[in-house]
């Protein structure tokens, strides 16, 4: 049996896959252990599995917008997490001597210790973007970003330049994603599109089951956790435009109860939902294109309206309507009379619920955890 040291990031749009992943190598008889807070990880993976702690910080707000906001990503959230995490995730490595280590792109310190103890580690693409290299068009953004990645590598004590990228492992890159989603792009031999790791999550006690009408359609509305500060105007334009709708749609908007004052009685707010216990009662999913939230979706053939923010969700929004499986809007400037057209399509035009279908056989073949756990286990025994 061997060792797997998961190291990523506490946000749940990073640790879903993995932890999925992680029971699953667990169940099969290897030793699994993770680097992150314990106060966050614990719940998550229970009492028995080793956390080595970093413990926690706060971090910047992130810019909202466009390529302001790929440099405050990393300014103000890549960087200084893989620098914070740098001592704990090399105590780590000396502590668990793992075999293997499966490394979130946004916790470059994973890739950087393993890389310099000679280790073998995989990948892990928390979004669409980090597939390829993706301002290589962009001159100036590349130099920028290469000189990020050449200070961290310094601050690890390795020579900055040797060609090592510690977003791209030369072993094994997982995507949970799928080529019926992407489309015909190219990857290199040891890339693997493994489709959304899914696996059964927390149950939620407190979710009001009861609420749902089944003469109604229900619908969920997300932006995620990273953009509730600038969702406001989102949620309020979304309700506005279900209200014509209302005797046939029933709409869960994920977000902190104050977002949405006074909701009517056909939209029910809450801070979280059992997203995936709730797919496979869903019509449809309104969302920012999140990879995880975009994919679990289109896993169990539930077509979207996308209305992306920033980083890699305008990718994803353009690979879903390309795929015929769902509609982009803009998140700024969409009023309640697009995004109601939007909505209606994609619940009542069966062409999107079809195209949803295909992509969901696809990424079922492609395997998901089962694949995922097998590529990290040919990995290790190579």
């Amino acid at each position: 049996m061997s060792r797997f040291l998961f190291v990523a990031p506490p946000l749940t749009g990073h640790v879903n896959a993995p932890l999925a992943v992680g029971r699953v190598l667990t169940e099969h008889g290897h030793e699994v252990a993770w680097v992150g807070p314990e106060t966050y990880l614990r719940p998550l993976v229970g009492p028995d599995i080793t956390v080595y702690p970093t413990g926690m910080r706060l971090y910047r707000p992130q810019a909202d917008r466009g390529m302001v906001a790929i440099k405050s990503l990393w300014e103000r959230f890549v960087v200084p997490f893989s620098r914070f995490i740098l001592p704990a995730t090399e105590k780590a490595v000396q502590a668990f001597q793992p075999d293997v280590m499966a490394v979130d792109q946004h916790a470059l310190a994973g890739a950087l210790v393993a890389h310099r103890h000679g280790l073998r580690w995989a990948s892990l693409a928390p979004q669409a973007m980090e597939l390829t290299e993706p301002f290589a068009r962009f001159p100036k953004v590349h130099a920028w970003l290469r000189g990020h990645l050449a200070t961290l590598t310094a601050d690890a004590g390795l020579p900055a330049d040797d060609g090592f990228d510690p977003r791209f492992s030369p072993y094994l890159v997982l995507a949970f994603t799928g080529s019926a989603l992407t489309g015909p792009l190219s990857f290199p031999d040891h890339y693997r599109l493994v489709g959304p790791a899914m696996a059964p999550r927390r149950a939620d006690p407190d979710f009001a089951w009861d609420w749902l009408d089944p003469a109604r359609d229900p619908i969920v509305v997300t932006v995620g956790t990273m953009s509730e500060d600038i969702a406001a105007d989102f949620y309020a334009r979304t309700v506005a435009a279900l209200e014509p709708l209302r005797d046939k749609v029933q709409a869960i908007v994920v977000a902190p109860p104050a977002s949405v004052p006074d909701p009517p009685d056909h939209v029910l707010v809450v801070n979280r939902v059992p997203l995936l216990d709730l797919m496979p009662r869903l019509r449809a999913v309104v969302c920012h294109g999140g990879l995880n939230t975009a994919c679990e979706a289109l896993a169990h053939g539930v077509p979207l309206v996308v209305a992306p923010i920033r980083n890699d969700q305008p990718i994803i929004a353009e690979q879903v309507a390309a795929a015929g499986a769902g509609i982009r809007v803009r998140f700024a400037r969409a009023d309640a009379a697009t995004l109601r057209g939007a909505i209606e399509a994609v619940l009542y035009e069966p062409g999107y619920r079809d195209a949803a279908a295909r992509i969901a056989d696809s990424f079922a073949a492609a395997g998901g955890v089962a694949a995922a756990v097998r590529h990290l286990e040919e990995l290790a025994a190579a």
